[in-house]
């Protein structure tokens, strides 16, 4: 065979091209070798056996559509392109991999189209067409501006799989055997994935994720975040059904592209199917194309062997995927930007510290707050990641569970905000808003709300106001909103007319929530100043001034917020325009009065203001009652989501019983069958 072949999932015939890169040797037992397997705690040999899908006839004048090809997953190569015409026979083409440079290991330096490969697009047989370059893997990942936002995505993947049975995912360092540097492991025990679910995902633009509850929509996660994380990434998975057990290994390597020169992405990618009868592991796909892919694969991934590469599966169990990342990209002080050595506990953003300009009183306490670790601590941001974790799932770094939290927990003086946004006349959803003061405030300059979407954090404490002038200083604000759509990098939200809404609505409840509440924190409440009533008696007319503002001020703030909403500006209106009309009364019944009513008039001012301490009093005494009735009815609410909360997880156990019990089924059924086969067999022989 002069050359690797590969099947091109998107055309829309079956020919074979050749690769003009060098293909590992692989020595004599290499493929086809007896390998010890673990599965479902059994040792199996492991002997690669005659495909059982054979090589396909190539089919002339047969046009079959490019979906089609990808889901039937008969290649063991993905090749990703977009529009090439139907009868193109264009074969993949590379330039010799010693006509280019080696890539930069620079993440924001390797895209660089210079006398590199991006100049280099071969046509054959005249024919032109479309198809995904392999430096678009650069810039799809150039979308994850914080290395953290890319981490995220893949764990993202793992919380989906809790629908199918997930308990744990993992986030840990391992090394690349080859050169001992280091690499990124995220493994979850899900579902797996089958050999045409691994096509998918490492397809674009491909999603099954349709659910309500899923985080992942886009079908371009796994691929813009492992490649802002490492120019290469091998995956393996294992999928059990009830029909078979599969194992699919893929290999997505910007390495291997742009050093052999090649004008589009290829995928290569290996298939295992156990034989419960014999138990022994089949190939899939057509042995041809199993071995020219396996050569890919031992040559640019870090595993030299095929019994390498299946070792991998042993710590996987029965059903799971997982994820290395190596060749991690490097800063520009050409470490690598994952810092793995300064907490054997963490993963870190090397060189990423939090410095605060503050009073020196204050400065261990703003910079050790959880709103400025999770910025360069992996572990922080886990914990502040997702707003509800089953009990029956874990994320563990480096070894050690990651403790949850929830930042409403850090509040004081909570309030429960409800919002119904619309769009076009019609309520898009019902949001319930938790905000309050930090309990480190005033001590803490942090302020901002934490958006989440589908349980998922997507903007963490989010300035939606100026806070300059103090005003909004430490209301913090936790709240889902499933309503709005988030970016790719799932770290923004589009910039809809809803958002915008959101936007204005979280404006006014942080200063409406200052505004009645700074007095709590020792910050003093700003009044708006009020048009003098008299030149007369300017002490009369204030004080008058406050008693009347702080009353009906006070009922209004109980009324409004029954209903949801606050609004001082309205509710200072009628107030002044009271006080500026009977000021101008005043005035002219003073200009007819002698002295002596004059001095009347001040004695009782005096007695006003006395009046007016008194009533003021009695208005503080009624403010403190309604906020006492407030907290309380905040406490039964409260009450009420902590046990619909505890319902919820109740029924979550429940439902993870049921799925081992089902798991103990069909394995029970298994054996039955194969005890069965075995009976009939003896009986033949009999």
């Amino acid at each position: 065979m002069d050359g690797i072949e590969i099947v091109d999932l998107s055309s829309s015939d079956d020919e074979l091209g050749e690769l003009d890169a060098n293909p590992a040797k692989l020595g004599p037992g290499t493929v086809g070798s007896t390998i010890k397997q673990k599965n479902n705690h059994s040792v199996h040999s492991v002997k690669l056996l005659n495909s059982k899908t054979q090589t396909r006839n190539q089919a002339s004048g047969e046009n079959k559509s490019s979906t089609h090809a990808v889901n039937t997953g008969q290649s063991s190569t993905s090749v990703l392109e977009q529009c090439r015409s139907p009868g193109d026979d264009t074969r993949v083409c590379s330039t010799p991999a010693g006509s280019l440079a080696p890539i930069c290991r620079q993440f924001w330096k390797a895209g660089s189209y210079e006398e590199g490969l991006g100049s280099k697009v071969t046509l054959q047989n005249s024919t032109n067409y479309l198809h995904v370059h392999p430096l678009f893997l650069h810039s799809n990942a150039t979308s994850h501006k914080w290395v953290f936002g890319a981490v995220a995505e893949l764990l993202d993947n793992a919380i989906d799989e809790i629908q199918n049975g997930a308990t744990f995912v993992i986030v840990d360092k391992t090394s690349n055997p080859r050169d001992g540097s280091p690499a990124l492991l995220v493994q979850d025990d899900g579902g797996g994935m089958n050999p045409e679910a691994m096509r998918r995902c490492m397809s674009f633009g491909f999603s099954d994720k349709k659910s309500k509850s899923t985080i992942g929509q886009y079908g371009n996660g796994f691929k813009t975040s492992s490649m802002r994380l490492g120019a290469d990434v091998i995956v393996f998975s294992r999928h059990l059904d009830d029909r078979s057990l599969t194992q699919s290994i893929g290999l997505l390597s910007y390495s291997f592209l742009t050093k052999t020169g090649h004008d589009r992405i290829v995928v290569p990618m290996v298939d295992y199917e156990l034989n419960s009868s014999s138990g022994m592991l089949d190939v899939l796909h057509g042995r041809e194309h199993f071995v020219s892919n396996l050569s890919i694969l031992l040559q640019w991934s870090p595993y030299s062997t095929e019994a390498e590469l299946l070792k991998q599966f042993d710590d996987i169990g029965s059903h799971g995927t997982k994820i290395i990342i190596y060749n991690l990209w490097l800063n520009n002080c050409g470490n690598s930007e994952l810092d793995f050595d300064s907490d054997e506990k963490d993963i870190l953003i090397r060189g990423d510290t939090t410095k605060v300009d503050t009073l020196p009183a204050r400065k261990a306490v703003n910079e050790q707050h959880i709103a400025r670790r999770f910025c360069h601590s992996l572990r922080v941001y886990l914990s502040i990641l997702y707003l509800r974790i089953p009990e029956t799932f874990r994320i563990l770094l480096r070894g050690e569970i990651v403790e949850h939290h929830n930042i409403a927990d850090d509040l004081k003086y909570i309030e429960y905000i409800l919002y119904k946004p619309q769009s076009s006349g019609s309520v898009e959803g019902v949001v319930v808003s938790t905000i309050g003061f930090l309990k480190e405030a005033p001590q803490v300059n942090i302020h901002g709300f934490c958006v989440y979407h589908k349980n998922r954090l997507i903007l963490p404490f989010w300035h939606v106001v100026n806070y300059t002038n103090n005003r909004g200083r430490g209301v913090v604000g936790v709240l889902e909103a499933n309503f709005i759509e988030p970016t790719h990098n799932k770290q923004d939200f589009e910039r809809t007319s809803l958002f915008q809404k959101l936007e204005t609505r979280l404006k006014e409840m942080t200063w409406e929530y200052w505004d009645y509440h700074c007095e709590l924190i020792g910050y003093q409440i700003k009044k708006k100043s009020r048009p003098p009533a008299s030149h007369v008696s300017s002490h009369f007319t204030v004080q008058n001034n406050i008693q009347e503002s702080v009353g009906l001020n006070q009922t209004c703030m109980v009324s409004d917020r029954a209903k949801g909403r606050v609004d001082v500006a309205e509710q200072s209106i009628p107030i002044s325009r009271g006080r500026s009309t009977q000021g101008l009364l005043l005035m002219k019944r003073k200009e007819q009065i002698d002295l002596v009513k004059v001095e009347k008039g001040k004695r009782q001012a005096g007695t006003c203001g006395n009046t007016s301490q008194s009533c003021n009093s009695t208005a503080n005494h009624l403010k403190d009652q309604e906020a006492q009735k407030m907290m309380q009815e905040n406490r039964k609410l409260r009450a009420k989501c902590l046990e619909y909360d505890k319902r919820g997880e109740e029924l979550n156990i429940k439902v993870e019983e049921l799925r081992n019990e089902m798991v103990e089924v069909q394995h029970e059924y298994k054996r039955l069958l194969e005890e069965l086969k075995s009976l009939d067999f003896v009986k033949d022989d009999v």
